[in-house]
C-alpha cells in the first residue's frame, strides 16, 4: 500500500545537507518510493503536513528500555554505587509481567518524542523483543551479558544460553524489524572466555556487538590495573571483540590509543551525553572522536540514569556542551549533532534509514511547524538541534506505519500500561 506526505519542509540528512521545501514523500510499503517538491502526485492515503518539518527517525542507539521504572530513584550516587546499592537490588526482582509494562512505558516515551529505531542492552530479553515488535518500531536487542565467575563453561554460563536462544528465535523477525547482536555488558563484569566466545558466536552468525566501555575513570584505569596497562578498548580488541560490526556505548575515558582502535575496527562509540553528566563520569571526547576517523551515534542511556527519552534534549545537549568544553561555537555544529542521531545511528546498527531517500526505510517523524518554540525558522537543522522538543512530534512513521500521530498511540494501549506499570510493576519492584 502507497501513503503520501506532503506540505512539508524535508531535511534530507544527505551528504549535502539538503532542506528541500514545500516537500512530499511518497512511501511504498516499508520504503520510501519517491521524494520530490512541489505538486504531489495523487495517492489515496496522504498526509497533509500542514508546512511542518520532516526529518528522519531518530536513532536510539544505547538504551534500556525497561528501565523507566527507575526514573528519578537512587538519584545523586556515582555509577558504581547506583549500580550496586541501588539498581542492581531492584533488578533482582524483576519479572516477564513487569519488563513487559516497563518496556512498553519506555518505548512508548521514545515514539512520542520522534525515535523510530533503538539498539538496547537488557535482561528478559525475550520479552523487550515481543514489545518492540508489537510497537511497530526497529530495534537491535541485545542481553548485556556477563561473566561473574573465573572459571568458564559456555554451557553452564546463563548468557551464552541467552544468546543462542534469541538469535534462534528473533534474529530478524518481521523482515529485520528485530535484529539480535551480541553483547558485553563491560569488560569489568566479564572475563576472557565470554569475552571470546561472544566474539566467536558473533563472527559464526553474523551478529553486531554491543559493549560499554571507558563509562567512568575508575573502570577505565582499573581495566589497565589488570591488564598489563591495557585499556578495556585495548583489552576487548585483543580478544576479537571488534573484529565485526559493534557499538561502544559511552566512550568517557578514552585515549588516543584507544580512538586508534576504535577508528581501525570500524566501531562506533555512542555517546550518552546527558546519562554521563548526571552521574559525574565526565564528557566523552566527542570531538577527538570524530577527527580519529571514529563514527559516533548517540544515546539516551537508561531512564534511570537520564531521566526520560526525550531525544532532542539529548541531541542539542550533545551539539552545546562540546562547544562549551572547547570555548569553540563550532567544534559540534547542528547538523553534526544530527548526523549523530540518524545517520550514524544508522551505520552503528547496520541499517538502511536515517535518510529522506528512495530505497530507505520509511522511517519519517513530523514537528509541528506552527509550534511556539519553532518560530521563526530560519535555518532548519539549527531549530531541530537547539529549539526543538520532543512534544513537537505530531506523527512517527517507523517501516512505512504511521505508529502515533497527534497524540494518540496507535500501536501501544497506554492506558493499560500506565495502570500495569502503577499498579503491578512498582508495587514488585520497590516493595518494602
Amino acid at each position: 500500500m502507497a501513503s503520501l506526505i506532503y506540505n512539508v519542509t524535508a531535511v534530507r540528512m544527505d551528504e549535502d545537507h539538503t532542506v528541500l521545501p514545500n516537500a512530499w514523500v511518497l512511501v511504498e510499503g516499508e520504503h520510501i518510493a519517491a521524494v520530490g517538491s512541489g505538486p504531489a502526485p495523487e495517492c489515496r492515503e496522504a498526509i497533509d503536513g500542514k508546512g511542518g518539518i520532516l526529518l528522519p527517525g531518530l536513532i536510539n542507539a544505547h538504551t534500556h528500555v525497561p528501565m523507566t521504572a527507575m526514573r528519578g530513584y537512587g538519584d545523586g550516587h556515582d555509577l558504581h554505587d547506583w549500580l550496586n546499592n541501588y539498581i542492581f537490588p531492584v533488578e533482582a526482582r524483576w519479572d516477564d509481567r513487569a519488563v513487559r509494562c516497563c518496556a512498553d512505558l519506555g518505548l512508548a516515551e521514545m515514539i512520542a518524542s520522534g525515535i523510530t529505531c533503538i539498539a538496547d542492552m537488557y535482561a528478559r530479553t525475550g520479552v523487550i523483543a515481543q514489545q518492540v515488535a508489537q510497537a511497530g518500531l526497529s530495534a537491535n536487542l541485545s542481553c548485556g551479558g556477563v561473566q561473574f565467575e573465573e572459571e568458564f563453561d559456555p554451557e553452564k554460563n546463563h548468557d551464552c544460553a541467552v544468546q543462542r536462544a534469541l538469535t534462534e528465535e528473533w534474529h530478524g523477525y518481521g523482515g529485520g524489524q528485530i535484529r539480535i547482536d551480541a553483547s558485553l555488558h563491560a569488560e569489568y563484569t566479564s572475563h576472557d572466555g565470554l569475552c571470546r566466545w561472544m566474539a566467536e558466536y558473533a563472527a559464526r552468525h553474523g551478529l553486531g556487538m554491543h559493549v560499554h566501555l571507558s563509562e567512568t575513570e575508575k573502570e577505565h584505569e582499573e581495566c589497565k590495573l589488570r591488564h598489563g596497562g591495557q585499556t578495556p578498548a585495548a583489552y576487548l580488541a585483543g580478544l576479537g571483540v571488534f573484529e565485526g560490526r559493534a557499538i561502544a556505548a559511552h566512550c568517557v575515558w578514552t585515549e588516543p590509543e584507544d580512538w586508534a582502535i576504535l577508528a581501525g575496527k570500524k566501531v562506533t562509540a555512542v555517546h550518552n551525553p546527558v546519562s554521563n553528566l548526571k552521574l559525574g563520569s565526565g564528557v566523552a571526547p566527542v570531538v577527538e572522536l570524530r577527527k580519529a576517523g571514529v563514527n559516533v551515534a548517540l544515546g539516551t542511556d537508561g531512564v534511570s540514569s537520564n531521566n526520560c527519552t526525550d531525544f532532542f534534549g539529548d541531541l542539542k545537549l550533545a551539539a552545546i556542551l562540546q562547544n562549551g568544553v572547547r570555548r569553540d561555537p563550532l567544534a559540534l555544529t547542528a547538523w553534526d549533532a544530527l548526523e549523530m542521531a540518524t545517520v550514524n545511528g544508522a551505520r552503528a546498527l547496520g541499517r538502511k534509514t536515517g535518510r529522506i531517500e528512495a530505497g530507505y526505510m520509511a522511517d519519517l517523524i513530523l514537528l509541528d511547524g506552527e509550534a511556539l518554540n519553532l518560530i521563526p525558522c530560519h535555518d532548519a537543522a539549527n531549530n531541530l538541534a537547539y529549539a526543538a522538543h520532543g512534544s513537537n512530534v505530531v506523527m512517527n512513521m517507523a517501516r512505512g506505519k504511521v505508529i502515533y500521530r497527534n497524540g494518540e498511540f496507535l500501536t501501544i494501549d497506554i492506558d493499560r500500561v500506565k495502570r500495569e506499570v502503577r499498579d503491578y510493576a512498582l508495587p514488585l519492584l520497590f516493595q518494602k
